[in-house]
C-alpha cells in the first residue's frame, strides 16, 4: 500500500517510514518541510494539516494514513495554546473527514497522559475523543494508539524538551541533568522502534479495534530518578557519585508532581504484539546517536 504518515520528517515519523517499507509498503510523507531523511519515501507532500485542502488531496491519492503531524510540549503550549489548538484539534479534524469521505483506514497517534491539564494532553485527547466518534458515527475505521514515552536515534533536544534526549546530551558533555521536582514521577518509556512497529500493526493488522484505544508502552514503571541514573551508568558513570550529577528544579507547568502515565499493555493483544527492546537497551542504542551528533569519540 501507499501509507500517507503525516508529521513522517520527525522523529517517530522517520521510524514509522522505515517500519513500513521494511514490511514491503511505500510511505509518503506530509510534512511542513522538506528533510533529508526523506530519501525513504518515494513521494512528498509538502502542506499543513491545518489546510484542509491539502490533507484532503493527499488522502485522496494514497491508501491509508498514520496520523503523527501535532505540536508538541508540555510547559511550551500553556502560554500560548493557539497553535495546539489549530493542529492536533482542527488538523486532525480535516484528517478525519478526509478518511470519512474517502473510506480511507488511519491510525492516530494520542499521549499517554491524556489525562494532563496542559495544552498539548487537552488537544491531543480531544482529537482521540473525536476519532472514536467519527468510527461510532461516520462508519470510519480510525485505529487510536496512545504512544507513551518514546525515545531512541533521531530525537531533538529542543525546542520541546523531551527526557531522554535532555538527559544523555549533559551527561555526555560532563553536565549536570535537570529533573523537575523530587524526580518520583513514573514514567513508561518505549523505544520508538517498538512505538513504529505497534503504530503500523495497528493500521495493517486485522483487529478490528475501533471503539477502544491502543497504549503503545512496555508497562515498566520507572522513576524519573531511575532513568537518570541508568543514563549516567551509561553515558558518563564516573558522575554517578558526584553530588551535583543531578539537580532537582521546579515542576514545569501543566505537569503535576508525582504523577505515573503507565501502558496497561492488554491492550495491545490484539495486535499480537509485545515491546521487546527494555530501557536498558533502548539507552545503550540511544547514547551513540548524540555521541555522534555532539562530536565526541565513542569510549573505549
Amino acid at each position: 500500500m501507499n501509507i500517507l504518515v503525516t508529521g513522517g520528517n520527525g522523529f517517530i515519523g522517520s521510524h514509522v517510514c522505515a517500519k513500513l517499507r521494511s514490511l514491503g509498503h511505500v510511505p509518503t510523507v506530509f510534512d511542513r518541510y522538506w528533510s533529508a531523511g526523506a530519501y525513504r519515501c518515494v513521494d512528498s507532500f509538502l502542506g499543513d494539516v491545518s489546510d484542509a485542502d491539502a490533507v484532503d488531496q493527499a488522502i485522496y491519492h494514497t491508501d491509508a494514513v498514520i496520523h503523527l503531524a501535532g505540536v508538541l510540549g508540555t510547559q511550551e503550549t500553556v502560554k500560548n495554546p493557539f497553535p495546539a489548538v489549530e493542529t492536533n484539534v482542527v488538523g486532525s479534524l480535516n484528517v478525519f473527514e478526509s478518511c470519512a469521505k474517502h473510506h480511507k483506514k488511519a491510525v492516530y497517534i494520542a499521549v499517554g497522559n491524556h489525562w494532563m491539564n496542559n495544552p498539548y494532553s487537552i488537544t491531543k485527547t480531544m482529537a482521540e475523543r473525536f476519532a472514536l466518534m467519527y468510527n461510532k458515527e461516520r462508519g470510519t475505521q480510525i485505529a487510536i494508539v496512545r504512544g507513551l514515552n518514546a525515545y531512541g536515534p533521531g530525537q531533538k533536544a529542543g525546542p520541546v524538551r523531551k527526557i531522554m534526549p535532555n538527559f544523555i546530551v549533559p551527561a555526555l558533555k560532563g553536565e549536570p541533568l535537570t529533573v523537575y521536582g523530587d524526580g518520583s514521577q513514573i514514567m513508561d518509556m518505549i523505544y520508538v522502534e517498538d512505538l513504529a512497529s505497534i503504530l503500523c500493526a495497528a493500521l495493517l493488522a486485522d483487529h478490528d479495534v475501533y471503539q477502544a484505544v491502543f497504549e503503545a508502552g512496555t508497562g515498566v514503571r520507572t522513576t524519573v530518578i531511575q532513568i537518570a541514573r541508568e543514563v549516567l551508568r551509561q553515558a558518563n558513570p564516573g558522575r554517578l557519585t558526584r553530588h551535583n550529577a543531578i539537580l532537582h528544579v521546579a515542576m514545569r507547568p501543566g505537569e503535576p508532581e508525582g504523577s505515573a502515565v503507565v501502558a496497561d499493555v492488554s491492550t495491545l493483544k490484539p495486535l499480537l504484539y509485545v515491546p521487546s527492546i527494555g530501557l536498558e537497551t533502548g539507552i545503550a542504542r540511544t547514547i551513540p546517536y548524540y555521541r555522534e551528533q555532539l562530536g565526541m569519540e565513542a569510549a573505549s
